[in-house]
């Protein structure tokens, strides 16, 4: 997915710090471990014809391409290995593998809504397709064959985001009281399960009750979608049918484990399923039973779902002695071009422009790198954020599903909630007024890219330019102010 809808597309069932007071050492590696201060004990094919994602014949062959993945539900991102959806490709053959690797290719416009005889006939198709790939016939007969087509998430798929999310908005409604109380409640009932996957992977506990709190709301919703229904529907449709074929095919792949039966296999709209919401890709790649029982189960086992999600997160690079990122306290003469993923400087570098601890106590002479972010702008809160922060970017391409991991998994923890609240009163921006500043934007010879209504970083960055040539504090946050000057109203 572009750079640019990084905050617009939820990927996901997304249901919707440890701040060193109880650690050994107050600096940048500190880790979860000492919890003595803790008392309280996370296509259609084409209509006329046979599927795109069947270029040459069925006797090619499919192999997972580079997608572990999460996706799901509303407005936000898709996770980048998790569910990155790529644009659609061809498949070439492999003879290395004896199977067939996907390359990219252009996109495919979205189809109409698809007719059931469309359905019944790629259905067809794909039961052949997955005779090729050595999935079993109970399994093709059982699933595949009786699957059926689900207009809702055609829909779903296609459904564009109107407003815009402030960080306000999404930052309040996962991280609450209500979700930290209940991740330090299941911390105390499942420590036993949760200190061994530690000690075995190198993720603490907090951060993994983050994700399952973020995910599942700690396994209380997973979806309600059967999965290969889902997946099915997808794969016919037009749009991504390359990247859905694949995970389709992964999910009889997991059906043939026989650790789930294909009624108890639901999840999201879009194919993500369990506590952890994986795709059938990232399933395949991560899974792991912890339990013993020869199965992976990821719906009804808490331990093999979270040793999975651990097991996950070390494959992208999780560093185990490393925190996420923190909370800072910016000077007020602070230059917030400086801001932004892409420009990272040492600990050290950012204490010379000024930048503390939320607390206002200085950050450690150290030259580990950090990027910072200002995601409500300069009267919202700003965080420094470390290697890890691109792994939690890595489950899901978002850097407020991002931060709000991080806080989470602090709060868990013992840690306090932001010292500086993100301001309630921004303005949310419809798709059309975001097309308007954009086109504002290049109208000023200031590059914000095609008009799209996506308020993402490149978007950011010009906003940024242009509030500089104005004497504003260049932090790209759309406020009323700079929009008014670009002549945008907002209510």
């Amino acid at each position: 997915m572009r750079e640019d809808a990084q905050e617009q597309r939820l990927c996901r069932n997304d249901w919707e710090t440890y701040r060193g007071c109880y650690c050994h050492k107050v600096d940048e590696s500190m880790t979860f471990t000492d919890q003595s201060a803790y008392n309280n004990g996370i296509k259609p094919p084409n209509p006329q014809g046979k599927p795109r994602i069947m270029m040459n014949t069925l006797r090619h062959f499919l192999t997972i391409a580079c997608c572990s993945s999460l996706l799901s539900c509303a407005q936000a991102p898709a996770p980048a290995e998790q569910s990155a959806v790529t644009p659609a490709a061809a498949i070439n053959n492999n003879p290395a593998t004896g199977r067939q690797a996907l390359q990219p290719a252009a996109p495919k416009p979205v189809a109409a809504t698809m007719s059931a005889a469309d359905f019944s006939a790629c259905i067809n198709h794909f039961s052949s397709l997955a005779k090729t790939q050595g999935i079993s016939a109970n399994t093709i007969n059982n699933s595949l064959a009786k699957a059926n087509l689900n207009q809702r998430v055609l829909e779903l798929d296609k459904q564009q985001p109107e407003f815009t999310t402030t960080f306000a908005d999404y930052f309040n409604r996962r991280v609450t009281e209500q979700r930290v109380a209940q991740g330090r409640s299941l911390w105390v009932e499942h420590r036993a399960l949760l200190e061994r996957v530690e000690q075995e992977y190198g993720v603490p506990a907090p951060y993994l009750l983050a994700f399952w709190g973020l995910e599942t709301n700690y396994g209380s919703f997973f979806g309600n979608i059967n999965v290969v229904d889902s997946l099915a529907t997808l794969a016919c449709d037009t749009r991504r049918s390359e990247f859905f074929t694949i995970e389709l095919i992964n999910a009889l792949r997991i059906l043939d484990e026989g650790s789930i039966t294909p009624a108890q296999m639901v999840g999201s709209w879009a194919g993500a399923m369990g506590h952890v919401q994986f795709m059938p890709s990232a399933f395949l790649k991560h899974a792991v039973d912890y339990d013993g029982d020869n199965k992976r189960d990821l719906w009804k086992s808490k331990a093999d779902a979270m040793a999975s999600g651990a097991n996950f997160l070390r494959n992208l690079g999780w560093q185990s002695k490393a925190r996420w990122g923190r909370e800072v306290k910016l000077p007020k003469d602070f230059p917030f071009l400086e801001a932004g993923l892409k420009n990272t400087k040492s600990l050290s570098e950012w204490r010379q422009l000024g930048v503390t601890r939320a607390d206002n106590s200085p950050l450690p002479a150290d030259e580990m790198q950090a990027a910072l972010l200002v995601p409500a702008g300069h009267q919202g809160p700003a965080f420094l954020v470390y290697d890890n922060f691109n792994v939690i970017m890595r489950w899901n391409r978002s850097e407020f599903y991002a931060i709000a991991v991080g806080q989470l998994a602090d709060q868990i923890a013992g840690g306090g909630k932001l010292l500086q609240s993100p301001p309630e009163n921004a303005p949310r921006l419809h798709r059309d007024q975001v097309i308007a500043l954009q086109t504002q934007l290049n109208t000023k010879g200031i590059d914000a890219g095609t008009p799209d209504g996506i308020f993402g970083p490149g978007t950011r960055r010009a906003l940024s330019e242009f509030q500089q040539q104005q004497g504003m504090i260049a932090d790209g946050f759309p406020n009323r102010e700079v929009l008014k000057l670009l002549g945008i109203m907002v209510k």
